[in-house]
């Protein structure tokens, strides 16, 4: 899957609604990704690490996971 041009630098990609975290390089669905940069509540970490992502509550998305869409604070 190709990088959004927002996040182009970055390999995970976190969803502030749903504290999940994409490994874009190899996620497969790209719907799920355009609609995270489409409602403007994509993250990036640094250093740009799923150790880093973890640290901040957010836990890595498989297929078919879901959770509640939440109001993001910030």
């Amino acid at each position: 899957m190709q990088r959004p041009s927002r996040f182009e630098h970055t390999r995970f990609l976190g969803d502030k609604r749903t504290q999940l975290v994409y490994d874009v390089d190899t996620w497969d669905d790209a719907t799920v990704i355009d609609e995270i940069v489409a409602a403007e509540t994509g993250l990036c970490f640094g250093p740009d690490t799923l150790v880093e992502a973890r640290n901040r509550g957010y836990q890595l998305a498989r297929p078919g996971m879901t959770r509640r869409h939440r109001k993001p604070r910030a």
